[in-house]
């Protein structure tokens, strides 16, 4: 896969030199992501039309780069290219026409959702840092106001900008619903030898300027039907907490009760670094119930253990809508265990809070 990436990049920006000045000037995090995104459009050869969604906020997303209609014929030609050299022992030109076919319709639902766009909302949101409190030495809790209203459904997230690192993105959930004021909370943890996250963390400051890309992500709260009754289950691990404080505080605001399990997990008590704020939650709503889980401290006076492991000690959460967020190995196993409880797969809404670089 290294030989295949460095091929297809070392060919794009060959042809189209131009381009090199969109993307950042480390390229690891971004070969990876676009890779990613046109491995899953090749895999899906066959059915273009089952990725609409996926395609057209990859389309819309794309707008914040500056992505233009024929950078796709660019990123085509190159992807071709890379493909055909590296499958040659199984390539055709049954399958070669059959490719063209498909990512040239894939490529055209991109653009039609980013045109359908720009008409409707800006590419990206220049945000005024109204608030910055370290929690720990390595989380802070960052508040912004963009400039012009952004609509958002709780649960998602946004691409985010600092003017240390031009061009470089890195995605955070948002950790509220949507407030009068248009603020919008990021939860940013520092991780080592990171660009972005270090900089929010350590570099940012009160009145300081972010660019924020739109909202996106597809674990949002119910919004209707059988499921609005239901009764909730959050397991957050982490910073994986954002989205899921963001749709208990959309349930708070709805009017509903249902009653709400909020697992909230970390390897030390210093690391739930909301608590304060959860407990303060949990006391004004009765039927929110916050347990705290850790899992390295022995000396913890309270639940200790994996979030995944913990969940079997309470009853059957079968009837309850699910949310699952944190690390990528937390969320897969707790989706397994949920799944071996009797929950079905319909209500189970992850997201993998992956390190935020």
């Amino acid at each position: 896969m290294a030989k295949a990436t460095a091929y297809f990049y070392g060919r794009l920006f060959a042809e189209n030199p131009h381009l090199r000045g969109m993307f950042p000037p480390a390229m690891d995090v971004q070969r990876e992501r676009l890779f990613n995104a046109l491995t899953r459009i090749v895999w899906s050869i066959d059915s273009p039309d089952g990725l609409t969604p996926y395609l057209g906020q990859l389309g819309r997303d794309h707008r914040k780069y500056g992505v233009l209609a024929e950078h796709y014929t660019a990123v085509g030609n190159a992807l071709l290219a890379t493909i055909r050299r590296f499958a040659a022992d199984m390539w055709s030109a049954e399958m070669e026409a059959a490719w063209v076919a498909a990512y040239t319709a894939a490529a055209n639902m991109m653009i039609d959702a980013a045109e359908a766009d720009a008409g409707v909302s800006p590419a990206w949101w220049l945000a005024e840092v109204v608030d910055h409190e370290l929690r720990t030495p390595d989380i802070a809790i960052v508040t912004l106001r963009p400039g012009t209203p952004l609509r958002f459904t709780a649960g998602q997230y946004v691409n985010v900008q600092s003017p240390r690192w031009p061009r470089v993105w890195r995605t955070y959930s948002i950790a509220n619903a949507p407030r009068p004021d248009n603020t919008i909370r990021l939860h940013v943890r520092a991780v080592g030898g990171g660009w972005v996250s270090n900089a929010l963390v350590s570099h940012t400051k009160i009145g300081d300027s972010l660019l924020v890309g739109p909202p996106v992500g597809t674990m949002v709260p119910p919004c209707g039907g059988g499921d609005a009754g239901r009764d909730l289950l959050c397991v957050a691990g982490g910073t994986g907490l954002a989205p899921l404080k963001a749709i208990i505080e959309h349930v708070i605001s709805s009017g509903r009760r249902p009653n709400v399990h909020l697992l909230y997990g970390a390897r030390t008590a210093a690391e739930l670094y909301d608590l304060s704020d959860l407990i303060r939650m949990e006391s004004s709503f009765p039927w929110l119930r916050v347990v705290p889980v850790v899992s390295e401290q022995p000396s913890y006076d309270g639940m200790r253990g994996r979030l995944p492991d913990v969940i079997r000690r309470f009853p059957s959460f079968g009837e309850h809508e699910c949310y699952v967020c944190g690390p990528p190995g937390m969320v897969d196993e707790t989706v397994r265990r949920l799944r071996d409880g009797g929950v079905p797969a319909g209500r189970i809404h992850r997201d993998t809070s992956h390190e935020r670089i």
